[in-house]
């Protein structure tokens, strides 16, 4: 179980020095908790771009005695951190976390793992033969919400899901180049649709079989190969069916960057978040009511810690990680090749 934030902090058997590889992901999961770990120092930090190192580190308390380096492979020599967070761009990613487990360093690493089938074959024999600790930064599994949902789902108010359909929808705004570059970006299926995958499959508890996909970037000049518009139709292992469409669409005028949305329907009922409503119920005896009761919040980065050094179980095993990250390079595939691909 994740440990709720804000509850009593977390110990650790012993200091943990953390260093971290790039700064493009989303580092905030990192550092967010850092109040609550007291045994955590995070003791360098690597990136080529020195103003946003500089910003880094003004930007928490915590990071006042933290070391910047232009070079991880310098700072991984000279700070020999027992974990690594490695929140680098898509494309450099996989090089970074082999080289930090054939080195026999722990990691947590931003998602995907990999822009290749190959590249997260080469993680998972790496990560196997060295026996190092592997997470991977799904925050959204810990967002009160989506542990609604999956608690909906796991007492059997709704029955058995038989049908799922998510959306994202994020402002464009700017976006640094290594989005625009089909070789350190990927595509919007690998970066944010893994959020999603997940939590489909995580909250409904069915699997995947099969996945078909468009991806478009129609509308918009500037942004080189990103995506701004995708769509992916799956099979449900029980014969139902998925589907998540994403874009970056959602206008400057509206009130937040994002607009997730996910729904469950079931043989007795439809559980729903929409940020706007919140999480919805409607069962065969029950008229639609809002859960207004949600599970606490937790951190990704604090269950893997707990999971790692104290022996706690994780919600992100090894195996988990590595399937839900060949679902999306599925997908992404189904997109690329224009062809169902077969998931399992």
């Amino acid at each position: 179980m994740a440990l709720a934030l804000g509850a009593e902090p977390l110990r650790l058997p012993r200091k943990l020095r953390v260093a971290i590889i790039g700064l493009d992901g989303h580092v905030e999961e990192i550092v967010k908790p850092l109040g609550g770990l007291p045994d955590v120092e995070i003791t360098g930090v690597a990136d080529r771009n020195r103003a946003a190192l500089r910003a880094f580190v003004q930007s928490n308390a915590k990071l006042a005695s933290t070391k910047v380096y232009g070079n991880s492979q310098r700072m991984l020599d000279t700070e020999r951190p027992d974990l690594v967070a490695v929140c680098n761009n898509n494309g450099e990613r996989a090089a970074a976390i082999i080289e930090c487990a054939e080195r026999g360093l722990d990691v947590i690493a931003e998602k995907p793992l990999s822009l290749t089938r190959r590249d997260l074959d080469r993680i998972r024999e790496t990560v196997s033969r060295r026996r190092i600790k592997l997470g991977m930064l799904l925050p959204m599994r810990f967002e009160p919400p989506y542990r609604a949902l999956r608690q909906i789902v796991s007492s059997g108010q709704i029955g058995e899901v038989i049908q799922i359909s998510a959306q994202k929808s994020y402002q464009l705004g700017k976006r640094e180049d290594w989005y625009k570059k089909r070789a350190s970006y990927g595509s919007t299926i690998l970066w944010i649709g893994i959020h999603m995958f997940d939590l489909m499959r995580w909250t409904s508890g069915r699997e995947f079989t099969h996945a078909s996909s468009f991806m478009g970037r129609s509308g918009f000049q500037g942004f080189g190969d990103m995506e701004t518009t995708t769509v992916t139709a799956m099979r449900l292992d029980n014969g139902g069916t998925a589907s998540l469409h994403m874009d970056y669409c959602r206008p400057e005028t509206a009130p937040d960057h994002g607009d997730d949305r996910l729904r469950l329907a079931g043989t007795k009922g439809v559980a729903e978040y929409l940020a706007a409503a919140g999480v919805t119920l409607m069962t065969a005896t029950a008229k639609l009511t809002v859960v207004h009761e949600l599970p606490q919040p937790g951190s990704v980065f604090v269950e893997f810690l707990d999971h790692a050094y104290n022996g706690k179980l994780t919600s992100l095993p090894h195996e988990e990680i590595f399937r839900i990250c060949e679902i999306t390079l599925g997908a992404n595939e189904a997109a690329e090749k224009g062809k169902v691909i077969k998931l399992v």
